[in-house]
């Protein structure tokens, strides 16, 4: 009978879901502008993790091209969310500049 080998550890990223769930649930101590220069920070990161993951693959230093995947969907997703938070602060400072008092 052939011998199976074990499949290799999934990937984490900086970013997973318990890191996430965590920065949910941590109590908020800031204003909103802190926390909106986090939420930018973690994205910057993941950009970063991103393109790291990309020139590794590249060189060869990582032969699982779904980790490279998951990385350029997750760094993707967070960039997209961010324009679109962004897009959300600017109409609604808009919509307070349009008020007559």
């Amino acid at each position: 009978m052939a011998m199976i080998d074990k499949l290799p550890p999934l990937p984490t990223f900086p970013n997973s879901q318990t890191d996430l769930q965590t920065k949910i649930t941590a109590p908020r101590n800031g204003n909103f502008g802190e926390t909106f220069k986090s939420f930018i920070s973690d994205v910057n990161q993941m950009q970063i993790t991103e393109s790291q993951k990309e020139q590794q693959f590249a060189t060869g230093q990582i032969k699982d091209v779904h980790e490279v995947m998951a990385a350029t969907e997750e760094a993707t997703l967070s960039l997209q969310m961010l324009i679109e938070i962004r897009n959300k602060l600017v109409d609604g400072y808009k919509e307070l500049t349009r008020i007559s008092v």
